[in-house]
């Protein structure tokens, strides 16, 4: 085993931790309300507007573009799907008792936050064609990836698994030129 049983539950407790920090956040309404509406933008009709905006608006580039932020997503949706049921990790509002739910899970598990696996992976692939439009977006990935930990939905060790995936299936997956 690369990880001691013992360094495995100082991780978890160490994510506990966390989780209950962030989510005492959640105590101020309109904090609870932003996080709300960038976890409801997360959940795809944001990044399914910006695909096509970026397919109609660019041209031939901006189509390469698309394609490759929908084989980006694609990807991610079948593996966070194999993740989820391979580890079946309960979320933090299921397991820490002072932890409540302050949205809605699209799914059963926590591992990894697939939300920020596609926040990601989108992302870095608009990155490589349009870098300035892509750094418009990092305020939004990372107030994105805080509400999954704070509104009770996931772990912060979800969510870096979720960027260290979303980077992943951006560089695996082709370029269209």
């Amino acid at each position: 085993m690369l990880i001691s049983p013992e360094r495995l539950d100082r991780l978890a407790a160490l994510d506990a931790l966390w989780v209950r920090r962030l989510h005492r956040c959640t105590n101020r309404p309109s904090v609870l309300f932003c996080l709300r509406v960038a976890s409801r933008l997360g959940d795809g009709a944001f990044w399914y507007c910006l695909i096509a905006a970026v397919a109609i608006v660019f041209g031939e580039r901006g189509r390469a573009c698309a394609l490759h932020m929908v084989l980006a997503g694609a990807m991610g949706v079948l593996l966070v799907h194999w993740l989820k049921r391979c580890t079946a990790r309960s979320r933090p509002y299921e397991c820490l008792g002072d932890v409540r739910l302050h949205g809605r899970a699209l799914d059963r598990f926590s591992f990894p936050s697939g939300h920020t696996v596609h926040a990601v992976a989108f992302t870095a692939v608009l990155a490589h064609y349009y870098p300035g439009l892509a750094l418009s977006l990092l305020p939004f990935i990372i107030i994105l990836g805080f509400s999954r930990v704070m509104l009770g939905l996931h772990y912060p060790s979800d969510v870096l698994a979720g960027v260290a995936i979303g980077i992943l299936l951006a560089l695996l997956t082709p370029v269209f030129t």
